[in-house]
């Protein structure tokens, strides 16, 4: 072993890649005309991903969505790995090859960036190490010997690199314990309310039911008002969640969206996002016209984290959930 990559392996971090990486990864990689640019997103996907969950374990906010690695347009022209970060700027993550001493950084990459992560991903995508870091380059050979350890890093980002509060997560596993975070209401209650009663009325039939099979009677459900916004007259709604266990310790997740202030239909275009932890967007329905109540389901893991998006037009609530 050279002194170099010695010296490397003294201050690397190694991080494993989650499965929900690797299906974010694969989806983008999917979107590419041929497979040398399928395989160059499918690294730069990763990279981003592991040097954010990095980040956010060192409390340094971070939004994958802002940068242009998660434009599926800036994908497929422009080799890129940008990760952003809240009120400070862009870092680069950019992937190192295993046999190689430098890491390639294109030239599209050199400006209004923050700083550049270098990082190798293993060939069975199980797990990468964060090689260092530099502020700059200047040409598209970044030798890996003048990488500064991610301790570098995180004094470069102090002290503007300050979290945004982490988001409260609705844990779902306590509502099989009959714990349930505030705002959360049986169904019962929801349609007690006069604002609510009579569009419930109108399509009681379409609602998520009360199981009373003894086979499922774990089978949980809770409701939640929302609120898209004071901008936008009379567009109160209600998300539904629902929960059963499975096999394989897996959890059902069933989500639905009703209208609300007496209003029997949803409006147009109002949409329902599943989003996973990575940030992407896996699952969406959207209202059509007299549409009455738009639904996702889908199972999950336990400890996994998703989230909830109801939007319409620029407004948006986001319910951040934990299984």
């Amino acid at each position: 072993m050279s002194r170099k990559t010695l010296n490397l392996d003294e201050y690397s971090l190694t991080l494993p890649i989650t499965q929900a990486a690797r299906r974010t990864a694969q989806q983008f990689a999917n979107q590419q005309p041929t497979p040398e640019r399928a395989e160059q997103v499918r690294l730069n996907t990763l990279c981003v991903l592991v040097v954010n969950d990095y980040l956010q374990m060192m409390d340094i906010a971070t939004d994958l969505r802002t940068g242009d690695s998660w434009n599926p347009v800036v994908r497929l022209c422009a080799d890129v790995a940008d990760l952003e970060l809240p009120g400070i700027g862009r870092l680069e993550c950019r992937p190192a090859s295993l046999d190689r001493e430098i890491c390639y950084v294109p030239p599209e990459t050199w400006e209004e960036r923050i700083g550049y992560v270098v990082v190798q991903v293993d060939e069975s995508l199980q797990e990468a190490k964060l090689l260092g870091f530099v502020r700059s380059v200047v040409n598209e050979e970044l030798p890996l010997s003048q990488l500064q350890p991610l301790e570098a890093l995180i004094e470069h980002l102090a002290p503007t690199a300050i979290a945004s509060p982490a988001p409260e997560l609705v844990n779902l596993s306590q509502w099989f314990a009959g714990i349930f975070e505030a705002g959360w209401q049986t169904l019962e209650s929801l349609w007690n309310q006069p604002e609510l009663a009579p569009a419930f009325a109108f399509r009681s039939s379409n609602l998520i039911e009360e199981n009373t099979n003894n086979q499922q009677e774990l089978t949980v459900r809770r409701g939640k008002l929302i609120d898209l916004g004071i901008k936008i007259a009379n567009q109160l709604v209600v998300l539904i969640v629902e929960i059963s266990p499975q096999a394989n310790q897996q959890t059902s997740i069933h989500v639905q969206l009703h209208p609300a202030n007496s209003q029997n239909y949803l409006t147009p275009g109002v949409k329902l996002i599943v989003i996973d932890r990575s940030g992407a967007e896996f699952l969406e329905a959207q209202a059509r016209n007299a549409d009455n109540y738009i639904q996702l389901q889908f199972r999950g893991e336990p400890g996994e984290q998703f989230s909830v998006k109801v939007a319409l037009n620029d407004a948006c609530v986001t319910e951040n959930f934990v299984i």
